[in-house]
């Protein structure tokens, strides 16, 4: 192509509104990965979305309890519950950065969305929250509570966290900028896992909380500090017997749609349209058959999604798998053979 040539063809680009300059660029990829904890072993299965199958296995890390990431993808952040650690590996790598000591037997943890603070729930009694300094690797304060911390979940603006305590039958708010209590509200059950709803200025609006007895979830007033309602799941009999509460597993779809609310007793997922809160379908998960006897649940117990959106990943405990179930149709589209009893997931995106 001569002078004249290239010069029409650039000028005809630039008609055409194409940025010509990103033409000659290749377009930077994206590895996507759900990273599964395998409670009862010592790995971590790590799916790829795009084919739905294992396609790394961490091992060693000795009963894992949850894994979350920096910002950026470079590190990955693990809870053990044999060791009273925060376990920073190196994401490409694997290789361990550093094993950060923390105040007692750590349960769930939360990164916030700043990368600044990894929030880590202490499940000893009497209980705390542990702040470690994502910079320096270092614990700078431990926030003691009344009882031993289950969960914990991060405002969309970064403002608070909110954690569950089973045992005292409370959820915490803490504040983020003054790193203390903000607010708490009591049950008269044990409290499981939480989920924030955010309002149009990424500030919390409400919380959806389960709990131990409740075939369902109680909906909270952020600002109220108080339970409004609490939704029961349909009236239809139960398909298993829950192994544990009736439901453990709850999450917002990326783009704040739907609300996901694992059941147990049901042995699936149920789905609920936001802000209404309407019910909109529920996806069936895997049952287990032992030789003579009926079906039993496979025990179900967390929700994560890909960063996409496009697909919801469900761990079912007894069945050693996780489900991906497509979020348009509500169909399970696959299940994925894991280790021991996965339970809590995380969601990786590298660009």
């Amino acid at each position: 192509m001569n002078l004249t040539s290239t010069r029409s063809c650039l000028c005809r680009i630039r008609q055409l509104g194409i940025p010509w300059l990103l033409l000659a660029m290749p377009v930077a990829a994206s590895t996507v990965r759900i990273y599964v904890t395998n409670h009862a072993g010592t790995t971590i299965s790590v799916v790829d979305p795009a084919t739905n199958k294992v396609v790394q296995e961490i091992k060693d890390i000795e009963v894992p309890e949850a894994v979350h990431f920096s910002p950026d993808g470079s590190r990955a952040y693990i809870t053990q519950g044999a060791q009273n650690v925060l376990t920073v590996l190196d994401q490409k790598s694997g290789k361990e950065i550093k094993r950060v000591p923390i105040s007692g037997h750590a349960n769930d943890m939360a990164v916030t969305r700043d990368g600044k603070w990894i929030l880590i729930c202490i499940a000893e009694t009497p209980g705390a929250l542990d702040i470690i300094d994502a910079t320096s690797l270092e614990r700078v304060k431990s926030i003691p509570t009344r009882n031993r911390l289950h969960d914990v979940v991060v405002s969309q603006d970064d403002r608070y966290a909110v954690a569950t305590s089973p045992r005292g039958q409370f959820a915490t708010v803490f504040d983020l900028r003054s790193q203390e209590p903000a607010w708490e509200i009591q049950f008269d059950q044990d409290v499981l896992v939480p989920a924030i709803e955010s309002g149009p200025d990424s500030s919390p609006r409400r919380l959806f909380i389960e709990l131990s007895g409740l075939k369902g979830f109680a909906v909270i007033d952020f600002d109220k500090h108080k339970e409004v309602t609490r939704i029961n799941f349909p009236e239809d009999k139960p398909s298993t017997v829950a192994s544990g509460p009736p439901t453990h597993g709850i999450g917002i779809a990326p783009d704040g749609k739907t609300l996901w609310v694992v059941s147990r007793s049901y042995d699936c997922v149920f789905v609920y349209s936001l802000p209404e809160l309407q019910l909109l379908g529920r996806a069936d998960l895997p049952k287990i058959t032992p030789p003579g006897h009926e079906p039993i649940g496979g025990s179900p117990n967390w929700v994560t999604f890909a960063p996409d959106g496009k697909k919801a990943y469900i761990a079912n405990g007894a069945d050693r798998s996780v489900s991906a179930v497509d979020v348009n149709t509500l169909k399970v589209v696959a299940r994925i053979p894991t280790g021991e009893e996965p339970g809590r997931m995380g969601a990786l995106q590298v660009r």
